[in-house]
């Protein structure tokens, strides 16, 4: 009996510690996994006084500088964004948003690579109202943002 009861013991030992390696290995590769997928939010302010590093993926937003839209040779364009408080150059090269214009707010996913935000991905506005949220309190930092409801 004496006997039994050990095995049974064992089991649940070695179930327990089964189960602690497998949770760690999943949650490791979870990690592994996510390490380029997680982007985070930096104003054209935050860019300019602590530069990230060259081989991080984050996302730039503000609004696209006035009289800085620069279409290139090819699908090459260049242009600025602001928050008020610092412009950061842009380029990116493929086909922009339909409701991409200077003035308006935009959100990019790419690299500061050389003092240029190299950008993989542009996001625009979806109507005449919409803002992204982080642009938004950006430019509400920076004392440059005016509600358009009032």
């Amino acid at each position: 009996m004496a006997g039994l009861k050990n095995l049974k013991k064992r089991r649940r030992i070695q179930v327990i510690l089964v189960a602690a390696v497998a949770l760690a290995l999943s949650t490791a590769m979870v990690g592994y996994a996510m390490r380029d997928g997680i982007n985070f939010f930096r104003a054209p302010t935050q860019v300019a006084e602590e530069p990230p590093a060259p081989n991080e993926v984050f996302r730039l937003g503000g609004l696209v500088e006035e009289g800085t839209l620069v279409r290139g040779q090819g699908e090459t364009v260049t242009f600025s964004v602001t928050d008020g408080g610092a412009s950061i150059p842009v380029a990116y090269t493929g086909v922009l948003p339909d409701l991409f214009e200077e003035g308006q707010g935009m959100i990019g996913t790419g690299r500061y690579i050389n003092g240029i935000f190299e950008a993989s991905e542009i996001l625009a506005k979806h109507d005449e109202t919409y803002m992204p949220k982080e642009v938004m309190d950006a430019l509400k930092d920076q004392g440059v943002y005016q509600d358009p409801n009032g």
